[in-house]
């Protein structure tokens, strides 16, 4: 199954606009959302084409292909205007042989082991690395990234991981699990 990931969207239409354009680039089965849909929180400048109706309009269309965990952003009154739940801490996916959390990352779950694999966005930077007790994978932010990084998505297809500029749909990082 070819999976699109995506986080940190904090209500910009252009932005979403674009990650969904590559949804459908891609031909991805499912659209992993790792939270902060709508709101751009407090710490954070408003996003490009800020309008969380939009972007909850724009969701709502792709709902039937979406799976999302809750970001620190989001709330239950975000809940009323999208029509896919996005209150869960986090999911669990098979991925080959591993397991697979996928969190929005201000929470980490405490059941991680040698060998799992973990999925975050929050931090809005792009990273892979391999720590004690899992293997850290984070998919950086479709509209504020931090850090000099490209707003991003990862594609997950296999055991291949590559990172994509959501502007271009260009790649650039790769990895193998």
């Amino acid at each position: 199954m070819k999976l699109l990931i995506a986080s940190d969207i904090h209500g910009s239409a252009y932005y979403c606009r674009l990650l969904l354009q590559r949804l459908e680039e891609e031909k991805a089965e499912k659209l992993l959302l790792l939270g902060d849909l709508l709101y751009h929180g407090a710490r954070n400048p408003l996003p490009r084409e800020y309008d969380t109706l939009a972007v909850a309009a724009m969701l709502n269309g792709v709902k039937d292909r979406v799976a999302c965990v809750r970001g620190n952003c989001d709330s239950e009154v975000d809940q009323m205007v999208l029509d896919f739940p996005i209150g869960a801490e986090y999911c669990i996916f098979p991925v080959g042989k591993r397991v697979a959390y996928a969190t929005h990352g201000h929470k980490t779950p405490a059941c991680l082991k040698k060998g799992d694999l973990l999925f975050n966005g929050h931090f809005h930077v792009p990273a892979f690395e391999e720590r004690e007790n899992c293997t850290y994978v984070n998919c950086g932010s479709v509209s504020i990234p931090k850090e000099d990084s490209p707003h991003s998505y990862l594609v997950l297809e296999g055991e291949t991981l590559c990172w994509k500029d959501v502007e271009t749909g260009l790649p650039f990082r790769t990895e193998t699990l």
